[in-house]
């Protein structure tokens, strides 16, 4: 059963050529036919006095088509027209042929210059010239447009030709067009001529607009619509005597701009495919994680996404392999759009450069870096050991009083650098380039050891096992109550029926330390099965003096 609104299972093609799945690709396997994708759907409207309808749309509200991104009230193009002509299009002469011939006589004076009798019309150079010495105060008194059509004339998209005669343009935007189907009447070609095809003699009433109706009223007559709507009718014309509400036939063009991704998506793959609706937005790239069945694809998809997201997005990627190397990178491959890979993130009102060719951003974890941001307080003083590009370091570094911050990759640790200096925060962060454990050891045995009240361990394929680091980092110390046993917070993924407890067991073991109070939490499902845990604890004294340090 095919449901309410619009779909592209529904209405007809343009075209007759069917489309394909195997028509949508070209040698380079990128190819997206668009025109495939128009729709054209039958549909009723009321066309109604400009004046009344958004009065009557309240009324008739629960039989309007309500259609998404389609407005239930559609403009009829050039319907509004100015007062003046409008004085000289109204036939009050009660069929009085020399009255309607003056009429014309005037219309061509305001147009042209010159009526039939008054001799060969002027040339353009001639006639601006004439009406520039009739101006006064009000402007030009015989032709007060003169000045705008003097201007040179803006560029205009070329319209497409239409081959039906009898329907014209009501409506048209970027994704919709509507067209009313009308005969066309003898007689009303000279006006139609003059003024365009909505001004036909005797025929134009005023400005006027249509009510779509509902799809379910589409070549239906006015006896055969519900009793509510013609109630509405017949009050209408009760109180007007120079206007009847019509009830006309439309057509409604769909095109590509209007369809939504994920439909679009499932017109192109298999129906037993699953759509790849979400993606990682990092600046203007999105970052796909396509499975093996969508990469036969995967040219498609990204011109889709790009389409879709424009102008926000401006490239797609898809990751080609898992993470392995040392720094943590991600390889890349570039779908569509730009080969730029170096982008801006804002986040928390700091903005990041990144590049994602050569270090690790992930915009999923904003929240959770927000979460733990809000547990740091003005006197904290922060230890950063897998830092990045400083989406924590540089965010803690306008709360808390100082930040030590570093990364094993050296292109992090240089756009950490950039960051901190653009977000004028350099001098409350002190970067290093080193190994996590080396960074530990150095930077407790030092006497900034003393201040450190928060350390971060974000880097959750392996941080859990960097925490042997922390064994007798104080043994060499004496315990003068001076020192300060740091919260650590570390981050890991688990794939155990139940991860906190798998989580925990891998802390205990690292520090060596079986009674270890900690407060865990789950920050997200990055996969089926797997978690990644956040594991807050305060470091045991036992652990800190212990006599045993790490064995390299």
């Amino acid at each position: 059963m095919v449901s309410y609104g619009p779909s592209l299972h529904k209405g007809t093609k343009p075209s007759q050529s069917p489309v394909t799945q195997t028509a949508q690709l070209d040698d380079d396997d990128d190819f997206l036919d668009e025109e495939s994708f128009t729709r054209v759907f039958d549909i009723a409207a009321l066309r109604v006095p400009s004046k009344d309808c958004f009065t009557l749309e309240s009324r008739l509200r629960g039989h309007l088509l309500n259609w998404p991104r389609i407005r239930n009230i559609a403009r009829v193009t050039g319907d509004d027209i100015d007062p003046e002509v409008i004085e000289l299009l109204e036939c009050q002469n009660n069929g009085d042929s020399d009255a309607e011939e003056g009429n014309h006589v005037s219309l061509d004076r305001r147009i042209y210059g010159k009526g039939e009798g008054d001799g060969d019309v002027l040339s353009p150079v001639l006639y601006r010239d004439r009406l520039a010495k009739t101006f006064n105060s009000r402007g030009f008194v015989k032709f007060r447009n003169l000045a705008k059509i003097s201007r040179p004339k803006r560029k205009k998209k070329k319209k497409e030709e239409e081959n039906n005669e009898g329907s014209r343009h009501i409506r048209k935007n970027g994704f919709a067009v509507l067209e009313v189907l009308e005969d066309e009447e003898e007689g009303s070609v000279e006006l139609k001529n003059l003024l365009g095809e909505e001004f036909k003699r005797n025929k134009w009433r005023g400005p006027t607009r249509l009510l779509l109706l509902d799809e379910r009223y589409a070549g239906k007559g006015v006896e055969e619509l519900p009793e509510a709507i013609k109630a509405v009718l017949a009050e209408y014309g009760k109180k007007s005597t120079t206007f009847t509400i019509e009830l006309v036939k439309c057509h409604l063009t769909l095109f590509y701009d209007y369809w939504q991704m994920n439909e679009i998506l499932e017109a192109l793959l298999p129906e037993v495919m699953i759509v790849p609706s979400a993606f990682e937005t990092v600046g203007h790239i999105a970052h796909l994680n396509l499975r093996d069945e969508h990469l036969p694809y995967k040219k498609l998809i990204a011109k889709v996404v790009l389409d879709k997201n424009k102008p926000k997005i401006q490239t797609v990627v898809n990751k080609t392999d898992s993470i392995h190397n040392e720094y943590r990178t991600m390889q890349l491959e570039v779908l569509a759009g730009n080969h730029s890979l170096v982008t801006t993130v804002v986040e928390n009102g700091i903005r990041f450069q990144v590049d994602l060719a050569t270090v690790y951003w992930n915009s999923r974890l904003a929240t959770e870096r927000q979460r733990l941001l809000s547990s740091f307080t003005r006197n904290d003083v922060v230890c950063d050991v897998f830092s990045g590009v400083g989406p924590i370091a540089i965010s803690a570094a306008k709360i808390v009083k100082r930040v030590f911050a570093n990364d094993l990759n050296p292109y992090a640790v240089e756009y950490l650098e950039r960051n901190s200096v653009h977000n004028k925060l350099e001098r409350k962060i002190e970067v290093f380039n080193m190994d996590g454990r080396r960074f530990i050891q150095a930077l407790f045995n030092s006497d900034k050891a003393r201040s450190i009240t928060q350390v971060v361990m974000n880097l959750p394929n392996d941080a859990a096992e960097y925490l042997d680091a922390f064994r007798g980092i104080y043994r060499n110390r004496p315990k003068d109550g001076e020192l300060k046993f740091p919260k650590i917070h570390v981050y890991g993924f688990s794939k155990a029926q139940d991860p906190e407890f798998e989580f925990h067991e891998r802390i205990t073991i690292a520090l060596r330390e079986v009674a270890v109070n900690v407060d865990m939490r789950r920050v997200r499902l990055v996969a089926p099965g797997k978690w990644m845990l956040c594991a807050s604890f305060i470091l045991p004294e036992s652990v800190a003096f212990a006599t045993t340090a790490l064995i390299s």
